[in-house]
């Protein structure tokens, strides 16, 4: 779900995880650092949502097609106009 709806969170959709990820993106991070940085948020519950890697992948296209992420060096970066 790329929105949220009135039956699902705004934490459990795209949207919502693409807030948590730009929030992560102080710097420039790899997939790999950003799935760590979830998944120990996640078990410290600091972000109740549970996602999966392919959500995270989702999110990742989704805010690189809206112009807020870009990739350079293998890594990802925060675009900021």
């Amino acid at each position: 779900m790329i929105i949220p709806t009135k039956h699902t969170n705004f934490s459990e959709s795209l949207l919502g995880f693409g807030s948590y990820i730009l929030t992560q993106l102080e710097s420039p991070e790899s997939i790999d650092s950003l799935w760590s940085q979830y998944q120990n948020d996640f078990n410290k519950k600091l972000y109740y949502a549970k996602h999966s890697f392919d959500n995270l992948l989702l999110t990742i296209v989704f805010l690189h097609s809206i112009g807020a992420v870009k990739e350079q060096d293998g890594v990802v970066i925060k675009c900021n106009y």
